[in-house]
């Protein structure tokens, strides 16, 4: 089994489940959100966990399998989006970036607090593909 194929199973089927669940219950889970996109072909809200990216007005998501991952098919398809940070709903439009550079945009978020130290490092080892995402959050 290649490196994406095991990883999405662990996510989809073990990581994610849990993580969404505790989130949408109202459970702090430090250095995670929740982001909530429309699905492409049904139209129904989709909950992603993502690395608390939070930066000001600014949600930054690193994306470890790029435009493979469906949470970015849905951003594209759609922009607009909710993200669930620190315990509140935010509304944005995200845009994919496919000129920034993932790595050093880690970096930046790295300096804001230990969890996002900590979900870039596991998302430098399990990605295959990183892909930035900037959500432009309504204030």
């Amino acid at each position: 089994m290649d490196k994406y194929r095991l990883v999405t199973f662990v996510q989809r089927r073990i990581a994610n489940p849990v993580i969404r669940a505790a989130l949408q219950r109202g459970v702090p889970l430090p250095g995670y959100a929740l982001l909530e996109t429309t699905g492409r072909k049904t139209g129904r809200p989709r909950r992603t966990p993502v690395g608390d990216g939070l930066d000001g007005d600014v949600f930054w998501i690193v994306a470890e399998h790029g435009r493979r991952s469906a949470y970015v098919r849905n951003i594209e398809a759609n922009p607009c989006v909710r993200v669930r940070v620190r315990g509140r709903w935010r509304t944005g439009t995200a845009h994919v970036l496919a000129d920034d550079d993932p790595r050093e945009r880690q970096r930046k978020l790295a300096r804001l607090r230990l969890s996002a130290r900590l979900n870039a490092a596991a998302v430098r080892s399990f990605g295959t593909d990183l892909l930035t995402v900037r959500i432009d959050l309504d204030v």
